[in-house]
């Protein structure tokens, strides 16, 4: 099976990039971490590519807003190369950080809003960064890098995961073109919902931050481009559960994830 090149873009601040290129390898692929002013110097580098993969971490100190930095320099000097990634039929992944760089460039959802950003992650429901495991499902087929996966159990770590939508048109547009590819699950397996009789609501913590419609991850319009806010690449062995020594792990559920870029070019 061919190996594609995969590129882990780091920024000030990321942290989990090599974690998250170890995944890759894991997998099959052959990664290489470049800081964003290696491609700022050289947007060609993007051609040596099929992958792509913004991880997590704190790029820039998540100043001003978390991902709105290294997200506001994609928008504005390497736009029309993410358009060129995209329209050759490559692969995107934004994990935690990631996701929010992925939203607030609009690389995730461009052309969905011709009057600011369509929908965002902010602050959690809770005021405060969440560190904690949470059960997830796949809703639908559209996303390629969630294939054959119905759910997971991974580990969340952030402060500004919660996703809203401009308005409801927005949420149910997404909703309608299969777009909002994953969901929190309370984590006790009962089926969700909350006193006030919402069927679908899942409560904190299990929904660690409060997103509509449970939404830990979406994808855009192709199913190529997927951003989620747990990390996958925090738990592709065994050995990562939390409680693998009372035989309760599995395979590892986030390495499915990787497994699958790798996969799509073979």
């Amino acid at each position: 099976m061919p190996r594609p090149n995969i590129l882990i873009l780091r920024a000030p601040g990321t942290n989990c990039d090599q974690e998250t290129a170890f995944a890759f390898e894991q997998a099959g692929g052959k990664t290489e971490v470049l800081h964003i002013n290696r491609l700022l110097e050289d947007p060609g580098l993007f051609e040596d590519f099929q992958v792509l993969c913004i991880p997590g971490g704190f790029s820039y100190g998540d100043d001003v807003a978390a991902g709105r930095i290294l997200g506001n320099q994609i928008r504005h000097h390497l736009a029309q190369r993410m358009a060129e990634f995209k329209d050759a039929g490559k692969l995107i992944l934004g994990i935690c950080n990631g996701f929010q760089v992925l939203m607030k460039s609009g690389v995730l959802l461009d052309g969905r809003s011709t009057n600011g950003l369509a929908a965002t992650l902010t602050w959690n429901d809770s005021g405060k960064f969440e560190d904690r495991w949470v059960r997830l499902e796949v809703r639908g087929s559209k996303c390629v890098l969630l294939d054959g996966i119905d759910s997971m159990y991974l580990p969340v770590a952030h402060a500004e995961g919660r996703f809203v939508t401009r308005d409801e048109q927005v949420l149910a547009e997404l909703e309608t073109g299969g777009q909002l590819v994953l969901c929190y699950l309370p984590l006790d397996g009962n089926p969700a919902g909350d006193s006030a009789g919402n069927s679908d609501a899942v409560p904190y913590p299990d929904n660690p931050n409060g997103s509509l419609r449970n939404v830990a991850g979406i994808c855009d319009d192709t199913g190529r481009v997927l951003g989620l806010m747990p990390h996958p690449e925090r738990h592709i062995d065994p050995t990562h559960h939390p409680r693998w020594t009372r035989g309760e792990a599995g395979d590892g559920d986030g390495r499915r994830v990787f497994a699958n870029a790798v996969e799509y070019f073979a």
